[in-house]
């Protein structure tokens, strides 16, 4: 069976999205590309060899010839369209955040519920990167002993615009590192402290964050949407008898000069590649069978890392420890 998909928006994600259903996916014919710049659409549409190029999102959705939707628009039109996937039954893969609110989480949990059956997949990608789930295993197969810290360290080379704020870093940019401290860890965040240091310059500073989980684990983070020499991300997890890191991928080094050096990435594309083709192949085995993948991020997990966020954003703005208040977990996402 040859499922039919659409991808909405045709900027860098959408379009990472589109080649990956139109290359990479056996089963997957991309049908159509929306985005509200039409030739930018038809230009996606035209080189991936999508049939149909549009602007309008809702009736790419509810199109006949269309199965499934890989949502990758801005981020506050992103439960709408969620909500309009749900309402015509059609599995949806969304980018996150879910949305900016924790509230319009709540009511995509609550149609999803209503519909009776999973149609939600979140893109948190790096749940499905080869790293994290080594430090998943190695946690849940007793390596490492007890979980006692988690350290993750998140750098851009520069913010994408020229108005990017500390809250912003938190909305935008944290909350893949507060989903995977929950996948990793395996439970929730329940307290939240958040600071920056002092820049010589008007660029938005580093944004550190302190985390506390309900098992009793601290959880450090450091978002540095300025830090210039290229794309870096880190993790640590540390035990009561070992600890694991990610290894920075690096396929070359150089020699020259009496020096050694390897290079970063520009962006996150080149590091989380393979995550994403395998979080995208999880999604159409998902829109086929109907069989949520296994580790996949969950309405309830978009719910969760936005309710982090939106109290981070509270922290940094008043200062201390902000308790984390999540709903009681419906029993559909158990």
């Amino acid at each position: 069976m040859t499922i039919g998909i659409a991808v909405i928006g045709a900027g860098i994600m959408g379009a990472d999205h589109a080649r990956i259903v139109a290359e990479d996916l056996p089963g997957a014919s991309l049908r159509v590309i929306c985005d509200m710049d039409a030739a930018r659409a038809r230009g996606l549409a035209d080189r991936l060899g999508a049939a149909d190029a549009v602007t309008d999102p809702e009736a790419a959705i509810v199109r006949a010839d269309i199965d499934a939707v890989i949502v990758a628009s801005p981020d506050p039109t992103h439960a709408p369209l969620t909500l309009a996937c749900i309402r015509m039954g059609k599995p949806v893969l969304c980018e996150k955040p879910l949305s900016p609110s924790p509230d319009e989480c709540v009511a995509v949990m609550r149609a999803e519920a209503a519909a009776g059956r999973r149609l939600v997949q979140v893109g948190f990608m790096r749940r499905f990167d080869a790293a994290y789930g080594e430090m998943r295993r190695a946690l849940t197969e007793g390596r490492l002993g007890r979980a006692l810290m988690m350290h993750n360290l998140h750098r851009n080379v520069a913010t994408p615009a020229a108005d990017f704020t500390g809250a912003m870093a938190i909305t935008n940019s944290a909350p893949h590192e507060f989903d995977i401290a929950r996948h990793v860890l395996g439970t929730e965040i329940t307290g939240i402290t958040a600071c920056q240091p002092r820049r010589s310059d008007a660029l938005v500073a580093p944004v550190v964050m302190v985390l506390d989980t309900a098992d009793g684990q601290v959880v450090t983070v450091e978002v540095n949407n300025n830090a210039a020499y290229g794309y870096d991300v880190r993790a640590e997890l540390v035990g009561e008898t070992a600890s694991l890191s990610l290894a920075t991928p690096a396929r070359t080094r150089l020699d020259g000069g009496l020096a050694s050096s390897t290079a970063y990435d520009a962006d996150w594309r080149g590091r989380f590649a393979a995550a994403y083709a395998a979080q995208d192949r999880a999604f159409l085995h998902f829109a086929a069978t109907g069989d949520f993948p296994e580790g996949g991020a969950s309405a309830w997990d978009g719910y969760a890392a936005a309710q982090v966020a939106a109290t981070g954003v509270r922290a940094l703005a008043e200062g201390g420890r902000m308790p984390v208040a999540l709903i009681a977990k419906p029993e559909f996402y158990a």
